[in-house]
């Protein structure tokens, strides 16, 4: 199940987004800030997924999004929900970074409509590249 969190869940967000990214975990407290900003909301799967969308404007982004177990749908059903609010606050828009690398992610933002923008350069702490997508909110989430 999803929920929409809060600063109560920046411990719970922090924990599983340890889990999807050992080598890079956000700690409690930058999610408690993160999530005390204007436009920031949080997304929790109990099965294991944290999602940080930012709205401004008439643009979004997808701060993080991270699953603890791959391919359950867990990462679809959060963008989903994160389109979905997007839509729902005003934006056109929605951006998102990617590890060039995680060709799973690759995937699931492909098949729900996002297009490859840009390339960030030694984006990651460990020199990997990030790809910038875009996806417009004029359509249902999917298609």
């Amino acid at each position: 199940m999803i929920l929409q969190a809060g600063v109560a869940h920046a411990g719970v967000m922090a924990a599983v987004h340890g889990a999807a990214f050992p080598d890079e975990p956000w700690d409690e407290a930058a999610f408690a800030v993160l999530l005390g900003q204007p436009g920031v909301v949080g997304f929790l799967d109990d099965r294991g997924g944290v999602l940080l969308l930012r709205v401004v404007a008439d643009e979004a982004e997808i701060l993080t999004v991270g699953v603890a177990r791959k391919r359950a749908g867990i990462g679809r059903g959060m963008m989903e929900a994160a389109l979905a609010q997007a839509r729902a606050a005003g934006a056109k828009k929605l951006f998102l970074e990617v590890a060039a690398s995680n060709e799973a992610a690759l995937g699931l933002y492909g098949g729900l409509g996002f297009s490859a923008v840009g390339r960030r350069l030694n984006y990651y702490a460990d020199g990997g590249e990030a790809v910038v997508f875009c996806r417009g909110l004029e359509a249902a989430p999917g298609g």
